[in-house]
């Protein structure tokens, strides 16, 4: 008898997994994927990262679409360009939101450099099936406003020439605000987050909906 329980309880295990391959898998929620490229204004600098902009992104969503957050604080459109291929072979998102530059104008970078990585990154994304959404980035004011004005320019011509959804100013509402933003006077602090979120959403809900 004892000899027969010990056989029974050796074949267990393997009749266990055989039920478990067997058994049909959870349904999985069928919906867009959503890839942000950005850099510390879209990586929750500074605050929990379930507190940031991207974070309430998918909380809004749910199970109804996967958002994955790329952004890299420091990032320029130089280093985005270099690995959004990559990001795009792994996520194979729906839709790409590009929300890039403010390191660009602090860097110096020449703006025909910006413009030329902003269309390369548009024509990948775009090359990889994807819709785009490119949100516009501010420099601080001491930056001057003639160079303000050429840099903001250069979304509004991309935006332009290649028909991509436009949010002309991520932080619309909340870089005129020092209540919303960090002592440092350039990053966004906590508060700021579902405003940034709001400023996104009404060029954002339209690529979700596309079939």
């Amino acid at each position: 008898m004892r000899r027969r329980l010990l056989s029974v309880l050796s074949v267990l295990p393997g009749l266990l997994a055989a039920l478990l391959v067997m058994a049909p898998a959870p349904a999985m929620a069928e919906g867009p994927r959503v890839l942000v490229i950005g850099d510390s204004l879209s990586a929750a600098y500074d605050m929990p990262t379930e507190a940031g902009w991207v974070a309430l992104l998918q909380n809004r969503l749910g199970d109804q679409a996967r958002v994955v957050n790329a952004a890299i604080s420091g990032e320029t459109t130089a280093g985005a360009r270099a690995r959004l291929p990559e990001a795009l072979d792994r996520h194979e998102p729906d839709v790409v939101i590009i929300a890039l530059g403010g390191n660009d104008g602090l860097r110096g970078i020449p703006l025909s450099a910006f413009r030329d990585n902003l269309m390369t990154m548009i024509e990948d994304a775009r090359n990889a099936g994807a819709s785009v959404l490119l949100a516009g980035v501010r420099l601080p004011s001491n930056y001057g406003s003639a160079f303000i004005d050429r840099f903001l320019g250069v979304y509004e011509t991309v935006a332009e020439e290649t028909g991509v959804a436009f949010v002309p100013r991520l932080l619309d509402g909340v870089a005129e605000d020092r209540a919303m933003m960090q002592a440092d006077g350039i990053h966004p602090n906590r508060d700021a987050q579902p405003v940034i979120l709001e400023n996104v959403w009404p060029e954002l809900e339209p690529l979700l909906n596309r079939d």
